[in-house]
């Protein structure tokens, strides 16, 4: 892994990393990189049959990009996670942790509880929220 001095250098050679394409306060083509293709098609099919597992960190992650950006730029979004870690783990000798599905609830939980409420607001209902004891 020496070739690679970071997982960005490593992520941008395989042609996954998520483009930049932005002018005038417009943003353009998204679209990734020509890269290895053998080793990208390979993360985008691991990554779909990693997102089955319903309660891992990166089901929660398809499940976020999905909801706004569509469901394939959601895979690209997970293979890339994914040899972000690859790399970490060859390059530290570490074993993989999974962060959990409810990774992404753990902070911001007022700013999410408003975001809920504007959403029901919308559709028409009233809603107070009252914080349970612990």
């Amino acid at each position: 892994m020496s070739r690679f001095p970071t997982a960005a250098h490593i992520s941008s050679w395989t042609g996954i990393c998520p483009g930049n394409n932005e002018s005038a306060g417009k943003r353009r083509n998204g679209r990734t990189r020509k890269g290895n293709k053998i080793l990208k098609s390979t993360l985008v099919e691991c990554a779909q049959s990693v997102i089955r597992k319903k309660d891992s960190f990166l089901y929660a992650q398809y499940q976020r990009i999905s909801m706004r950006k569509g469901k394939k730029r959601a895979i690209v979004a997970v293979a890339h996670t994914m040899l972000i870690a690859i790399y970490h783990m060859i390059n530290e000798n570490k074993e993989y942790q999974d962060l959990g599905a409810d990774f992404y609830n753990k902070f911001n939980k007022e700013k999410k509880a408003n975001a809920y409420i504007k959403k029901i607001k919308e559709l028409g209902y009233d809603v107070q929220l009252y914080a349970q004891a612990s």
